[in-house]
Formats: C-alpha cells, structure tokens, sequence
C-alpha cells in the first residue's frame, strides 16, 4: 500500500543533507504517535551495551515492531528525532548512519540530537517518531 506520507523537498536549502525538510500527510490519515523507541529485549535488558550503530539497530527493530503493532510501516513515519548519550559527533553519526539505511529511500525529515543520559540503564540511542497512515 502507498503511502499517505509526502516528503518535500526545500528549493534554495541545502541538498547535502539526507533527509527531506518537510513531509505531510492528507487530512484523512490516522497519525500514529510513537514512544520512544529503545535498545531493550523482551525482559527490559539494554541490548548491544556500549554499541551506538548496534543501539540504533535494535532501536529500529523497536520501532519497526510498534509500527506493526498500530498497522504501519517504515514508510509511513513522518518524521524522526534521533536521541544519542554521546557528546561525540562520531557516535552520533554511527547511529544516524544505521537509522538512515533503514529507512532507505524514504528520508524523512529528521532531527539528530546529542544529549547526556537517556532512560535506561546502559541506553545510548532512542528514536521518537509519527507516523501516518490511510485505512
């Protein structure tokens, strides 16, 4: 099923960033508005300890699962913001890296920020996302 998502693109802003600027959705789309997604397992234990790409992945299996569970997918979120434990710029682009591979051609718009500590014990990566869909 296509998409309810429209990405826009920005004439005059800089197209050396992989994401799109804006994106909407039509009136008649249910948004779906995500916890942030976390590195965790079934029992609530942090997954790939001291790992930011293997956070981000498991982050996206997270989310990619809750997606599912409200009858979505990858290519209907609207936008992300991208949480990393790190001051390094490093590490925030070795989790940005993963989270945009999976997200492939749909580069939605996206905010990746650098904070100091997230929620859980061992957590370094945790992405918020809304998504939209048409029934």
């Amino acid at each position: 099923m296509p998409s309810a998502v429209q990405l826009i693109r920005a004439p005059g802003l800089s197209d050396a960033v992989d994401y799109a600027y804006a994106a909407t959705a039509p009136p008649e789309a249910r948004l779906v508005f995500l916890a942030g997604a976390c590195p965790l397992d079934t029992e609530g234990g942090t997954l790939a300890v001291e790992d930011y790409a293997g956070q981000a992945a498991a982050c996206i299996a997270t989310l990619t699962g809750a997606l599912e569970a409200a009858g979505a997918g990858l290519h209907d979120v609207i936008s992300t913001r991208v949480l990393v434990a790190s001051a390094r710029r490093a590490d925030l682009v070795a989790a940005w890296e993963v989270i945009r591979g999976a997200f492939g051609e749909h580069d939605v718009p996206s905010t990746l920020l650098g904070v100091t500590v997230l929620g859980h014990e061992d957590q370094l990566v945790e992405i918020e996302a809304v998504a939209a869909v048409i029934d």
